[in-house]
Order: C-alpha cells, then structure tokens, then sequence
C-alpha cells in the first residue's frame, strides 16, 4: 500500500540557522589563524541580541563581535525593522578556555593516536534516489529555500521577501519504496507589512511562490523528478497567516537545534549530536561527515540502493568501539550486513586523525555547511579570506564538501568484486 514521507528544511534566516552560521564563521576564522584550534562555541540570538559561549584552546585571538556581524548583515538582517540587525545588536562574548580534563584524552603526542573528543555514535546515510545519494524529500526542500533566498536578493519578481522561511515537502511511495508522486508542499515565509488587507496579502504570496518560486525549482530537477510535481499537489503557503514578525525577534534561536535538516530529513537515523561550532576533533561532526563519505561511496559503488552507516566512540579512545551497517534488505553483493560492516572498517580508518586527514577538516570549511544541509553539496574548491585586527589578513585554498566526493567507488568495488 502507498505510503507519505515528510522532510523539511529551513532557511539561513531561520533564527537556529542564524546562530549556526555565526558559530562555524567564529570557528573558521580560529582555524584559519590556528589549524589546530579546538573549539567548541555555541550561539543564541534574540531580539537585538547575540549571546556568545562555549570553550576554545586556540593560539589566535579574534574579534568575535565583528564576525558575528558580519554573518548577520550577510544573511540579511540589515534593517531596524527587522528588530535584529548585523549594525545595531548587542554582541556578548561569554568564551572561555577548554578544560584540560577533556583536552588530555584528545591530544597525545603522536597526532595518530589522538582520541575521540566525546563519547556517542554517529550515521551516515546515503540513497540511490536522488543524484546526489540524498534523500529526495529533504532534497527539494533544501532548493525550495535556497531558491527563495536566490529570489529575495534578487528583489525583483518577489520583492517584499524577509530571511526567515521554512519548507516541508511530502513525498508518496509506492510498495517497492519508489516515489510516485509529490503529494503536499509547505512553505512559510516571512514578508514586509502589506498595505492591502490580510487575506489580499496572503492570496498574493501563495500566487507568487505557485507561478515563481516552484518552477524555478522544478526547473533544477532531473527530469523523472520535474514528473513528480502534477496538479494535485496541496500547497500549504504561510498557513497560519501574516508572518511580518520572525528571525531572532519572533523566535530565539539556538546553535545545534536542527540537526535533522543538517542531516537527512528524517531517513536513516541520527546519534542526537549537532555540528555547527565544533572543531573536527569533536567525533560528533568528524565522524558523522566520515559515515556519510563511506555511505555514499558504498551506495554509488553499487554494494546497495540504501545504506546507514554507523560509528562509536568512547572519549578519549582512538579506535572505534564499533561499526555497523543496515542495507535495509536492499544489498546487492550477497553478504548479510554484518559482513559488509567489516568491510567498511577495512576500507575505512575511521580513528579521529585519519579521518580529520583524510577529509582535510582542519581547514577552514565550515560556514557554507551551515545552511542548507551539511550533505548532498557539490565539493569544490574555492579561496577564502579572513581579516583580523589581531593577525592580519590571510587568503587560504580550501575544498569544501570532502566527504561528498566519490573517490572510494573504484577501491570498494574491487573489495566486493563488483
């Protein structure tokens, strides 16, 4: 029988998204300045207020009230009206030094025998429905909200768009977990004060994300998945009426509070521990960004359609208390789940530094993580600048998205003799 699958996604105004793009922009600039950092910053927003904490071991010093501005401005809260803004809010810095007692089980004196920076487990997930190995529901939610953001820089088909906005997209499956259709989409934006009456407002936008936003976005979608889209779509648009009110004005926001757009919309399964702030020697981030790297590699090689990767810790300790593996009885190389996870553990080092190594996750790469999904992005290198009032200016080459590259199919393949 048919069955529905909801993922959402939200925007980089989203007030949790806010205060987890501040969060990775401080910890990039800590390792542009110092590669070996170890930082672990958290972020609140509200009403004209950013609160800073968190503990940092770091050579560097920075101006933190300067880049937290900055990252707002860019998101755009650029207006009083907003009642948050990158030029009038109060900045606190609550930072202090990381404590020793987690710092010894971390550091030792061969970098290869660095510990895992916490206890917990980790996934990775990836599925062959989408290009990307992602899941499709969670994947065009994603480019609902990035398309709506492209729209409101723009200013010029939809003109009165605010950064705040969520979108959730449900998906029909048939039995053989195939999906058939797009049953409902659901899109809440935030938007300047109209001079028309309430329902003349809310007509308008649902017009102008229906004819603009969606075939925009469909437009960016293979052509299997631009079938999905028909008329009997149910469209939910800003449902509960005006949303003037939003961003850190309408809602706190909080470092670490989405971790399941960050990840897979719900598929697969997640160990409960958020990314944004957290340098790479934090097993949470490093190795969630490894599960996914070897899921997808074991997916495009053709082992399965459908793989969850999972990896445990315990702090301090360098080698992996286990590694798991689920093909939700999609496998395609004969061998029960428990065979293919030993596999894995062959092909993959999953001990902390070979990882941060392997990834190249000591570099500063994380602030377009932090919007939009921290999976399914296209790796690419690009050049970044970072100004401190206290090091200078510097220019550093990074490549973004390492753990989406498919570099491990040839070498899996011939360990399952595909």
């Amino acid at each position: 029988m048919p069955y529905l699958f909801t993922s959402e996604s939200v925007s980089e105004g989203h007030p949790d998204k806010v205060a987890d793009q501040i969060s990775d922009a401080l910890l990039d600039h800590f390792l542009a300045f110092d590669p070996e950092s170890k930082v672990a910053c958290e972020t609140l927003v509200t009403t004209g207020q950013v609160v800073l904490a968190g503990e940092v071991k770091s050579d560097t010093y920075l101006d933190v009230q300067n880049i937290a501005r900055e990252v707002i401005n860019k998101i755009g809260y650029t207006k009083g009206e907003y009642q948050f803004s990158g030029d009038s809010c109060g900045v606190i810095s609550l930072i202090h030094e990381q404590s020793q007692d987690i710092n010894q089980g971390v550091d030792r004196g061969a970098k290869e025998e660095q510990g895992a920076g916490d206890q917990g487990m980790m996934f990775g997930y990836a599925t062959s429905e989408t290009e990307n190995y992602m899941p499709l529901a969670l994947d065009i939610s994603h480019k609902i909200l990035h398309t709506l953001a492209e729209l409101r820089r723009e200013g010029k088909e939809i003109s009165y768009l605010r950064p705040d906005a969520k979108a959730q997209v449900t998906l029909e499956y048939s039995d053989a977990n195939e999906p058939q259709r797009i049953d409902t989409i659901v899109v809440s934006t935030q938007h300047d004060a109209f001079d028309a009456d309430d329902e003349k407002m809310l007509a308008k936008i649902k017009s102008d994300i229906i004819s603009i936003l969606i075939p925009r976005v469909k437009a960016q979608l293979p052509v299997e998945t631009q079938k999905l889209f028909d008329d009997q779509i149910k469209y939910h648009i800003n449902p509960t009426g005006k949303f003037v009110i939003g961003g850190p004005h309408g809602d706190t926001g909080l470092t670490g509070r989405k971790i399941i757009v960050d990840t897979y919309g719900g598929k697969g399964a997640h160990g409960g521990g958020a990314f944004s702030g957290k340098d790479p020697s934090k097993v949470d981030r490093s190795a969630a960004y490894a599960a996914r790297h070897a899921a997808k590699n074991l997916v495009a090689a053709g082992v399965a359609d459908e793989i969850l990767v999972q990896v445990s810790y315990a702090i301090g300790v360098v080698e992996p208390t286990s590694i798991y593996v689920d093909t939700y009885g999609t496998s395609k190389v004969g061998l029960s789940d428990g065979a293919i996870a030993r596999k894995v553990a062959e092909l993959f080092d999953m001990r902390p530094f070979a990882i941060e190594e392997r990834l190249k996750l000591r570099n500063p790469i994380y602030l377009e993580t932090a919007a939009y999904g921290h999976m399914g992005k296209q790796p690419r290198t690009i050049t970044k600048v970072f100004e401190s009032p206290y090091n200078g200016r510097i220019e550093k080459e990074v490549e973004l998205f390492t753990w989406e590259k498919l570099d491990k199919v040839a070498e899996i393949k011939s360990a399952f003799s595909i």
